[in-house]
Protein backbone atom coordinates (compact mmCIF):
# COMPACT_ATOMS: atom_id res chain seq x y z
CA UNK A 1 0.00 0.00 0.00
CA UNK A 2 3.20 2.27 0.12
CA UNK A 3 2.41 3.80 -3.64
CA UNK A 4 -1.13 3.90 -2.84
CA UNK A 5 -0.32 6.47 0.23
CA UNK A 6 1.74 8.56 -1.49
CA UNK A 7 -0.35 8.44 -4.66
CA UNK A 8 -0.25 12.39 -4.43
CA UNK A 9 3.69 12.37 -5.05
CA UNK A 10 3.61 10.33 -7.95
CA UNK A 11 3.96 11.59 -11.59
CA UNK A 12 1.51 8.94 -12.75
CA UNK A 13 0.31 6.93 -10.61
CA UNK A 14 -2.00 4.83 -12.50
CA UNK A 15 1.20 3.23 -14.10
CA UNK A 16 3.76 3.29 -10.94
CA UNK A 17 1.28 1.64 -8.53
CA UNK A 18 0.60 -1.70 -10.19
CA UNK A 19 4.14 -2.38 -11.64
CA UNK A 20 5.81 -0.68 -8.07
CA UNK A 21 2.61 -2.95 -6.00
CA UNK A 22 3.90 -6.29 -8.35
CA UNK A 23 7.11 -5.68 -8.05
CA UNK A 24 7.92 -5.25 -4.04
CA UNK A 25 5.31 -8.34 -3.74
CA UNK A 26 7.54 -10.69 -5.90
CA UNK A 27 10.80 -9.55 -4.50
CA UNK A 28 9.18 -10.15 -0.63
CA UNK A 29 7.80 -12.89 -1.19
CA UNK A 30 11.09 -14.38 -3.26
CA UNK A 31 13.48 -13.23 -0.43
CA UNK A 32 10.82 -14.82 2.55
CA UNK A 33 10.21 -18.39 0.59
CA UNK A 34 13.97 -18.63 -0.27
CA UNK A 35 15.04 -17.47 3.53
CA UNK A 36 12.85 -20.18 4.40
CA UNK A 37 14.35 -22.98 2.46
CA UNK A 38 17.77 -21.68 3.17
CA UNK A 39 17.37 -21.67 7.07
CA UNK A 40 16.25 -25.22 6.25
CA UNK A 41 19.27 -26.37 4.39
CA UNK A 42 22.11 -24.71 6.54
CA UNK A 43 20.69 -24.70 10.54
CA UNK A 44 19.87 -27.83 12.39
CA UNK A 45 16.55 -27.95 13.13
CA UNK A 46 17.09 -28.66 16.84
CA UNK A 47 18.38 -25.06 17.00
CA UNK A 48 15.55 -23.48 14.52
CA UNK A 49 12.89 -25.08 17.24
CA UNK A 50 14.92 -22.88 19.82
CA UNK A 51 11.99 -19.63 19.30
CA UNK A 52 14.29 -17.18 21.84
CA UNK A 53 17.93 -18.33 20.56
CA UNK A 54 18.79 -19.47 24.06
CA UNK A 55 21.22 -22.20 23.31
CA UNK A 56 23.68 -19.72 21.62
CA UNK A 57 23.12 -16.82 24.08
CA UNK A 58 20.39 -15.00 22.41
CA UNK A 59 22.03 -13.98 19.41
CA UNK A 60 20.61 -13.74 15.79
CA UNK A 61 21.19 -17.03 13.85
CA UNK A 62 21.60 -15.44 10.47
CA UNK A 63 23.73 -13.23 12.50
CA UNK A 64 26.09 -16.21 13.16
CA UNK A 65 26.00 -17.33 9.27
CA UNK A 66 26.92 -13.83 7.79
CA UNK A 67 29.79 -12.99 6.07
CA UNK A 68 32.30 -11.53 6.07
CA UNK A 69 30.70 -10.35 9.60
CA UNK A 70 27.32 -10.65 11.84
CA UNK A 71 27.71 -6.57 12.45
CA UNK A 72 26.27 -6.44 8.32
CA UNK A 73 22.90 -8.26 10.05
CA UNK A 74 22.30 -6.14 12.62
CA UNK A 75 23.18 -3.09 10.70
CA UNK A 76 21.50 -4.20 7.88
CA UNK A 77 18.29 -5.11 10.51
CA UNK A 78 18.30 -1.68 11.59
CA UNK A 79 18.48 0.30 8.35
CA UNK A 80 15.44 -1.87 7.18
CA UNK A 81 13.52 -1.19 10.18
CA UNK A 82 14.33 2.33 9.87
CA UNK A 83 13.13 2.44 6.61
CA UNK A 84 9.96 0.51 7.39
CA UNK A 85 9.39 3.16 10.24
CA UNK A 86 10.27 6.55 8.18
CA UNK A 87 8.02 4.97 5.50
CA UNK A 88 5.11 4.69 7.44
CA UNK A 89 6.38 7.89 8.80
CA UNK A 90 5.91 9.64 5.88
CA UNK A 91 2.89 8.06 4.38
CA UNK A 92 0.30 7.66 7.83
CA UNK A 93 0.24 11.33 7.53
CA UNK A 94 -0.36 12.33 4.27
CA UNK A 95 -3.28 9.58 4.06
CA UNK A 96 -4.58 11.28 7.49
CA UNK A 97 -4.45 14.47 5.49
CA UNK A 98 -6.30 13.25 2.64
CA UNK A 99 -9.01 11.87 5.06
CA UNK A 100 -9.28 15.00 6.42
CA UNK A 101 -9.44 17.06 3.41
CA UNK A 102 -12.35 14.51 1.79
CA UNK A 103 -14.42 15.88 5.24
CA UNK A 104 -15.35 12.08 5.25
CA UNK A 105 -14.74 12.25 9.35
CA UNK A 106 -15.80 16.16 10.74
CA UNK A 107 -13.61 15.68 13.55
CA UNK A 108 -10.58 15.42 11.44
CA UNK A 109 -11.35 18.52 10.02
CA UNK A 110 -7.89 20.59 11.46
CA UNK A 111 -5.28 17.75 10.17
CA UNK A 112 -6.53 18.72 6.40
CA UNK A 113 -4.08 22.10 6.67
CA UNK A 114 -0.55 21.96 5.36
CA UNK A 115 2.51 23.71 5.46
CA UNK A 116 3.69 26.54 3.13
CA UNK A 117 6.04 23.81 1.32
CA UNK A 118 3.09 21.18 0.91
CA UNK A 119 3.49 19.02 3.94
CA UNK A 120 1.00 17.59 6.23
CA UNK A 121 2.77 19.15 9.47
CA UNK A 122 -0.09 19.11 11.94
CA UNK A 123 -0.77 15.07 10.44
CA UNK A 124 2.53 14.43 11.33
CA UNK A 125 2.66 15.53 14.90
CA UNK A 126 -0.25 13.40 15.32
CA UNK A 127 1.39 10.56 13.93
CA UNK A 128 4.66 11.24 15.83
CA UNK A 129 2.42 11.31 19.12
CA UNK A 130 0.42 7.98 18.42
CA UNK A 131 4.22 6.08 17.75
CA UNK A 132 5.89 7.60 20.82
CA UNK A 133 2.37 5.81 22.97
CA UNK A 134 3.36 2.54 21.25
CA UNK A 135 7.08 3.03 22.20
CA UNK A 136 6.39 4.28 26.39
CA UNK A 137 5.00 1.24 26.50
CA UNK A 138 8.16 -0.76 26.56
CA UNK A 139 6.76 -3.13 24.52
CA UNK A 140 5.98 -3.58 21.01
CA UNK A 141 4.60 -7.34 21.19
CA UNK A 142 1.21 -6.10 22.65
CA UNK A 143 0.56 -3.52 20.09
CA UNK A 144 1.79 -5.94 17.31
CA UNK A 145 -1.13 -7.75 17.13
CA UNK A 146 -3.90 -5.18 17.28
CA UNK A 147 -1.48 -3.26 14.99
CA UNK A 148 -1.89 -6.17 12.41
CA UNK A 149 -5.30 -6.26 12.67
CA UNK A 150 -5.71 -2.65 11.07
CA UNK A 151 -3.37 -3.74 8.04
CA UNK A 152 -5.28 -6.54 7.31
CA UNK A 153 -8.92 -4.69 7.62
CA UNK A 154 -7.25 -1.59 5.64
CA UNK A 155 -6.04 -4.54 2.74
CA UNK A 156 -9.78 -6.52 3.18
CA UNK A 157 -11.75 -3.27 2.83
CA UNK A 158 -10.18 -2.05 -0.53
CA UNK A 159 -10.35 -5.90 -2.02
CA UNK A 160 -14.31 -5.55 -0.86
CA UNK A 161 -14.16 -2.08 -2.44
CA UNK A 162 -12.87 -3.02 -6.18
CA UNK A 163 -14.98 -6.45 -5.22
CA UNK A 164 -18.42 -4.55 -5.01
CA UNK A 165 -17.65 -1.75 -7.73
CA UNK A 166 -16.62 -4.39 -10.06
CA UNK A 167 -19.95 -6.37 -9.30
CA UNK A 168 -22.25 -3.58 -9.10
CA UNK A 169 -20.90 -2.33 -12.60
CA UNK A 170 -20.73 1.35 -10.76
CA UNK A 171 -19.75 4.02 -13.89
CA UNK A 172 -17.51 5.01 -12.55
CA UNK A 173 -15.31 2.47 -11.47
CA UNK A 174 -12.91 2.27 -14.56
CA UNK A 175 -10.00 0.29 -13.81
CA UNK A 176 -7.08 0.25 -16.48
CA UNK A 177 -5.19 -2.52 -15.02
CA UNK A 178 -5.98 -5.34 -18.08
CA UNK A 179 -5.30 -8.44 -15.44
CA UNK A 180 -7.39 -7.54 -12.87
CA UNK A 181 -10.82 -9.85 -11.37
CA UNK A 182 -13.02 -9.67 -9.23
CA UNK A 183 -12.44 -12.99 -7.84
CA UNK A 184 -8.57 -11.94 -6.59
CA UNK A 185 -10.57 -9.34 -4.53
CA UNK A 186 -12.76 -11.96 -3.22
CA UNK A 187 -9.84 -14.51 -2.59
CA UNK A 188 -7.82 -11.69 -1.07
CA UNK A 189 -10.75 -10.06 1.77
CA UNK A 190 -11.13 -14.15 2.68
CA UNK A 191 -7.80 -14.45 3.11
CA UNK A 192 -7.60 -11.38 5.09
CA UNK A 193 -10.11 -12.26 7.34
CA UNK A 194 -8.85 -16.00 8.15
CA UNK A 195 -5.46 -14.28 9.17
CA UNK A 196 -6.91 -12.14 11.79
CA UNK A 197 -9.02 -15.08 13.24
CA UNK A 198 -5.74 -17.58 12.46
CA UNK A 199 -3.64 -14.56 14.12
CA UNK A 200 -6.26 -13.56 17.38
CA UNK A 201 -9.58 -13.85 17.31
CA UNK A 202 -9.95 -11.21 20.20
CA UNK A 203 -8.23 -8.55 18.56
CA UNK A 204 -9.88 -9.24 15.56
CA UNK A 205 -13.42 -8.71 17.00
CA UNK A 206 -11.91 -5.15 18.33
CA UNK A 207 -10.75 -4.05 15.20
CA UNK A 208 -14.04 -4.99 13.43
CA UNK A 209 -15.76 -3.27 16.43
CA UNK A 210 -13.71 -0.07 16.34
CA UNK A 211 -14.38 -0.12 12.27
CA UNK A 212 -18.15 -0.84 12.75
CA UNK A 213 -18.37 2.28 15.06
CA UNK A 214 -16.10 4.50 12.59
CA UNK A 215 -18.18 3.59 9.91
CA UNK A 216 -21.68 4.16 11.96
CA UNK A 217 -20.39 7.48 12.78
CA UNK A 218 -19.70 9.19 9.18
CA UNK A 219 -23.37 7.52 8.55
CA UNK A 220 -24.91 9.23 11.12
CA UNK A 221 -22.96 12.94 9.91
CA UNK A 222 -23.85 11.90 6.88
CA UNK A 223 -20.81 12.45 5.02
CA UNK A 224 -21.53 12.61 1.34
CA UNK A 225 -18.80 12.88 -1.16
CA UNK A 226 -18.49 13.09 -5.03
CA UNK A 227 -17.71 9.15 -5.68
CA UNK A 228 -21.11 7.71 -3.93
CA UNK A 229 -21.52 4.84 -1.86
CA UNK A 230 -20.99 1.22 -2.57
CA UNK A 231 -23.66 0.34 0.22
CA UNK A 232 -26.42 2.15 -1.48
CA UNK A 233 -25.38 0.38 -4.51
CA UNK A 234 -25.42 -2.54 -3.29
CA UNK A 235 -29.21 -1.87 -1.80
CA UNK A 236 -30.08 -0.27 -5.49
CA UNK A 237 -29.27 -3.76 -7.24
CA UNK A 238 -30.78 -5.75 -4.87
CA UNK A 239 -34.02 -2.94 -5.08
CA UNK A 240 -34.20 -4.31 -8.77
CA UNK A 241 -33.35 -7.58 -8.54
CA UNK A 242 -36.15 -7.90 -5.89
CA UNK A 243 -38.73 -5.64 -7.91
CA UNK A 244 -37.94 -8.14 -11.11
CA UNK A 245 -38.75 -11.37 -9.03
CA UNK A 246 -41.67 -9.73 -7.87
CA UNK A 247 -43.23 -9.00 -11.21
CA UNK A 248 -42.25 -12.81 -12.46
CA UNK A 249 -45.85 -13.98 -10.94
CA UNK A 250 -48.78 -12.72 -9.39
CA UNK A 251 -48.89 -12.99 -5.71
CA UNK A 252 -50.65 -15.98 -3.82
CA UNK A 253 -53.61 -15.09 -1.59
CA UNK A 254 -51.58 -16.02 1.43
CA UNK A 255 -49.17 -13.91 1.02
CA UNK A 256 -51.53 -11.07 0.25
CA UNK A 257 -50.79 -7.87 2.70
CA UNK A 258 -52.22 -4.29 2.24
CA UNK A 259 -49.51 -1.69 0.06
CA UNK A 260 -51.12 1.35 0.93
CA UNK A 261 -51.91 4.32 -0.93
CA UNK A 262 -53.03 7.47 1.19
CA UNK A 263 -54.64 9.71 -0.43
CA UNK A 264 -53.86 12.78 2.09
CA UNK A 265 -56.21 16.37 1.45
CA UNK A 266 -54.34 19.51 2.57
CA UNK A 267 -56.19 22.09 4.23
CA UNK A 268 -55.82 25.76 3.13
CA UNK A 269 -52.35 26.37 4.77
CA UNK A 270 -50.99 23.69 2.55
CA UNK A 271 -50.88 21.21 5.27
CA UNK A 272 -52.35 17.76 5.92
CA UNK A 273 -55.89 18.14 6.92
CA UNK A 274 -56.84 14.89 8.82
CA UNK A 275 -53.46 13.83 11.00
CA UNK A 276 -54.91 10.89 12.30
CA UNK A 277 -54.79 8.97 8.89
CA UNK A 278 -51.20 9.20 9.46
CA UNK A 279 -51.47 7.34 12.86
CA UNK A 280 -54.24 4.75 11.33
CA UNK A 281 -51.76 3.83 8.42
CA UNK A 282 -49.27 3.50 11.13
CA UNK A 283 -51.05 1.08 13.44
CA UNK A 284 -52.69 -0.83 10.03
CA UNK A 285 -48.89 -1.51 9.27
CA UNK A 286 -47.27 -1.85 12.57
CA UNK A 287 -44.68 0.36 11.42
CA UNK A 288 -43.99 -2.07 8.16
CA UNK A 289 -44.51 -2.61 4.95
CA UNK A 290 -44.66 0.26 1.80
CA UNK A 291 -47.00 3.16 2.13
CA UNK A 292 -47.14 6.06 -0.35
CA UNK A 293 -48.75 9.50 1.11
CA UNK A 294 -49.87 11.49 -1.97
CA UNK A 295 -51.99 14.63 -2.08
CA UNK A 296 -53.21 16.29 -5.20
CA UNK A 297 -53.05 20.42 -5.95
CA UNK A 298 -55.21 22.05 -8.53
CA UNK A 299 -53.40 24.23 -10.52
CA UNK A 300 -50.32 24.67 -12.80
CA UNK A 301 -47.27 22.94 -12.15
CA UNK A 302 -45.06 25.35 -13.76
CA UNK A 303 -46.82 28.07 -11.76
CA UNK A 304 -46.98 26.33 -8.28
CA UNK A 305 -43.81 23.81 -7.93
CA UNK A 306 -42.72 25.97 -4.86
CA UNK A 307 -46.21 24.80 -2.87
CA UNK A 308 -45.86 21.44 -4.39
CA UNK A 309 -42.67 21.07 -2.98
CA UNK A 310 -43.77 22.89 0.70
CA UNK A 311 -46.49 20.50 0.91
CA UNK A 312 -44.29 17.19 0.47
CA UNK A 313 -42.24 18.61 3.06
CA UNK A 314 -44.80 19.41 5.48
CA UNK A 315 -46.46 15.36 4.55
CA UNK A 316 -43.06 13.78 5.09
CA UNK A 317 -42.41 15.42 8.36
CA UNK A 318 -45.90 14.50 9.48
CA UNK A 319 -44.93 11.05 8.57
CA UNK A 320 -41.63 11.22 10.15
CA UNK A 321 -43.70 12.49 13.32
CA UNK A 322 -46.51 9.81 12.91
CA UNK A 323 -43.52 6.97 12.38
CA UNK A 324 -45.03 5.85 8.59
CA UNK A 325 -42.75 3.85 7.13
CA UNK A 326 -42.85 4.70 3.34
CA UNK A 327 -42.93 7.75 0.59
CA UNK A 328 -44.83 10.94 -0.15
CA UNK A 329 -45.26 12.61 -2.95
CA UNK A 330 -47.71 15.76 -4.39
CA UNK A 331 -49.39 15.82 -7.73
CA UNK A 332 -50.09 19.02 -9.45
CA UNK A 333 -53.30 18.32 -11.72
CA UNK A 334 -56.20 20.68 -13.30
CA UNK A 335 -58.76 18.46 -12.36
CA UNK A 336 -58.84 17.56 -8.41
CA UNK A 337 -60.86 13.82 -9.88
CA UNK A 338 -58.40 13.73 -12.93
CA UNK A 339 -55.35 13.84 -10.44
CA UNK A 340 -56.75 11.21 -8.06
CA UNK A 341 -57.36 9.22 -10.98
CA UNK A 342 -54.35 9.66 -12.10
CA UNK A 343 -52.04 8.78 -9.21
CA UNK A 344 -54.64 6.23 -8.19
CA UNK A 345 -53.65 3.94 -11.65
CA UNK A 346 -50.20 4.66 -11.81
CA UNK A 347 -48.77 4.76 -8.63
CA UNK A 348 -45.88 2.32 -7.14
CA UNK A 349 -43.56 -0.06 -9.58
CA UNK A 350 -44.28 -3.29 -10.18
CA UNK A 351 -45.05 -5.42 -7.71
CA UNK A 352 -44.68 -3.04 -5.24
CA UNK A 353 -47.84 -1.19 -6.50
CA UNK A 354 -50.50 -0.78 -3.56
CA UNK A 355 -53.01 -2.98 -3.23
CA UNK A 356 -55.07 -0.83 -0.64
CA UNK A 357 -56.31 3.35 -0.96
CA UNK A 358 -56.63 4.66 2.47
CA UNK A 359 -59.30 7.81 1.62
CA UNK A 360 -61.17 10.32 4.26
CA UNK A 361 -64.39 10.99 4.68
CA UNK A 362 -66.02 14.01 2.59
CA UNK A 363 -67.78 15.27 6.07
CA UNK A 364 -68.80 18.59 3.72
CA UNK A 365 -70.76 16.86 0.44
CA UNK A 366 -73.74 18.44 1.91
CA UNK A 367 -72.27 21.89 1.13
CA UNK A 368 -69.67 21.41 -1.44
CA UNK A 369 -70.78 19.10 -4.37
CA UNK A 370 -67.56 18.62 -5.41
CA UNK A 371 -66.11 17.13 -2.43
CA UNK A 372 -69.05 13.79 -3.37
CA UNK A 373 -68.26 13.89 -6.75
CA UNK A 374 -63.85 13.88 -6.60
CA UNK A 375 -65.19 10.86 -3.79
CA UNK A 376 -67.32 8.69 -6.35
CA UNK A 377 -64.84 9.40 -8.51
CA UNK A 378 -61.78 8.18 -6.59
CA UNK A 379 -64.07 5.40 -5.81
CA UNK A 380 -64.62 4.34 -9.45
CA UNK A 381 -60.79 4.71 -9.93
CA UNK A 382 -59.45 2.74 -6.94
CA UNK A 383 -62.59 -0.53 -7.97
CA UNK A 384 -61.37 -0.56 -11.66
CA UNK A 385 -58.08 -0.94 -10.57
CA UNK A 386 -59.30 -4.34 -8.11
CA UNK A 387 -57.75 -2.33 -5.14
CA UNK A 388 -59.08 -2.53 -1.72
CA UNK A 389 -60.54 1.12 -0.11
CA UNK A 390 -60.74 2.12 3.41
CA UNK A 391 -62.58 5.02 4.29
CA UNK A 392 -62.05 5.33 8.01
CA UNK A 393 -64.98 7.30 9.01
CA UNK A 394 -64.63 9.91 12.15
CA UNK A 395 -60.87 9.82 11.86
CA UNK A 396 -60.83 12.62 13.83
CA UNK A 397 -62.19 10.46 17.33
CA UNK A 398 -59.46 7.43 16.35
CA UNK A 399 -56.81 6.92 19.39
CA UNK A 400 -52.88 8.47 18.23
CA UNK A 401 -50.87 5.90 17.92
CA UNK A 402 -48.99 6.65 21.62
CA UNK A 403 -52.67 6.11 23.17
CA UNK A 404 -53.58 2.25 24.27
CA UNK A 405 -57.14 1.74 23.85
CA UNK A 406 -59.50 -1.64 25.44
CA UNK A 407 -62.73 -2.79 24.73
CA UNK A 408 -63.60 -4.44 21.30
CA UNK A 409 -63.28 -4.33 17.48
CA UNK A 410 -66.28 -5.60 15.81
CA UNK A 411 -66.23 -6.47 12.39
CA UNK A 412 -69.75 -6.75 10.61
CA UNK A 413 -69.14 -9.63 8.08
CA UNK A 414 -71.73 -9.07 5.64
CA UNK A 415 -69.94 -10.19 2.31
CA UNK A 416 -67.39 -12.53 2.13
CA UNK A 417 -64.15 -10.71 0.49
CA UNK A 418 -61.67 -13.78 1.00
CA UNK A 419 -60.87 -12.64 4.66
CA UNK A 420 -59.30 -8.87 3.95
CA UNK A 421 -61.92 -8.00 7.14
CA UNK A 422 -60.24 -10.64 9.14
CA UNK A 423 -57.14 -9.45 8.42
CA UNK A 424 -57.47 -5.62 8.97
CA UNK A 425 -58.55 -6.01 12.50
CA UNK A 426 -55.70 -8.56 13.37
CA UNK A 427 -53.49 -5.92 11.73
CA UNK A 428 -54.32 -3.23 13.98
CA UNK A 429 -53.95 -5.65 17.19
CA UNK A 430 -50.19 -6.12 16.31
CA UNK A 431 -49.79 -2.11 16.72
CA UNK A 432 -49.68 -1.65 20.68
CA UNK A 433 -52.82 0.70 20.49
CA UNK A 434 -54.84 -1.58 19.86
CA UNK A 435 -53.31 -5.01 21.39
CA UNK A 436 -55.47 -4.95 24.47
CA UNK A 437 -58.68 -4.96 22.26
CA UNK A 438 -60.79 -8.34 21.67
CA UNK A 439 -62.37 -8.90 18.33
CA UNK A 440 -65.77 -9.91 17.74
CA UNK A 441 -66.95 -10.84 14.21
CA UNK A 442 -70.73 -10.28 13.57
CA UNK A 443 -72.52 -11.88 10.43
CA UNK A 444 -76.03 -11.71 9.66
CA UNK A 445 -78.35 -14.82 8.88
CA UNK A 446 -81.95 -14.71 7.21
CA UNK A 447 -84.81 -17.06 9.35
CA UNK A 448 -84.55 -19.72 7.19
CA UNK A 449 -80.96 -20.02 7.27
CA UNK A 450 -78.94 -22.32 9.97
CA UNK A 451 -77.49 -20.02 12.47
CA UNK A 452 -75.80 -22.64 14.53
CA UNK A 453 -73.98 -24.27 11.53
CA UNK A 454 -73.28 -21.13 10.27
CA UNK A 455 -71.68 -19.90 13.40
CA UNK A 456 -69.80 -23.34 13.68
CA UNK A 457 -68.20 -23.03 10.18
CA UNK A 458 -67.54 -19.48 10.73
CA UNK A 459 -65.35 -20.41 14.10
CA UNK A 460 -63.62 -23.13 11.74
CA UNK A 461 -62.80 -20.82 9.39
CA UNK A 462 -61.41 -18.19 11.72
CA UNK A 463 -59.36 -21.44 13.50
CA UNK A 464 -57.72 -22.08 10.25
CA UNK A 465 -56.69 -18.01 9.94
CA UNK A 466 -55.61 -18.53 13.34
CA UNK A 467 -57.22 -15.31 14.35
CA UNK A 468 -58.94 -15.56 17.59
CA UNK A 469 -62.39 -13.97 18.06
CA UNK A 470 -65.80 -14.01 18.93
CA UNK A 471 -68.65 -15.43 16.54
CA UNK A 472 -71.99 -13.90 16.84
CA UNK A 473 -74.81 -14.46 14.24
CA UNK A 474 -77.58 -12.17 14.12
CA UNK A 475 -80.64 -13.05 12.93
CA UNK A 476 -82.54 -10.89 10.83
Amino acid sequence: MAGSNRSGDLADAQKSIPIGTICAILTTSTVYLSSVLLFAGTVDNLLLRDKFGQSIGGKLVVANMAWPNHWVILIGSFLSTLGAGLQSLTGAPRLLQAIAKDGIIPFLQPFAVSSKRGEPTRALILTVCICQCGILLGNVDLLAPLLSMFFLMCYGFVNLACAVQTLLRTPNWRPRFKFYHWSLSLIGLTLCISVMFMTSWYFALIAMGLAIIVYKYIEYRGAEKEWGDGIRGMALTAARYSLLRLEVAEPHTKNWRPQILVLSKLNDNNMPKYRKIFSFASQLKAGKGLTICVSVIQGDHSKITNKAQDAKAAIRKLMDDEKVKGFCDVLVSREIGDGLSSVIQTIGLGGMKPNTVIAGWPYSWRQDTSSWKYFLQMARAVAACRMALLVPKGINFFPESTHKICGNIDVWWIVHDGGLLMLLPFLLKQHRTWKNCKLRIFTVAQMEDNSIQMKKDLKTFLYHLRIEAEVEVVEM
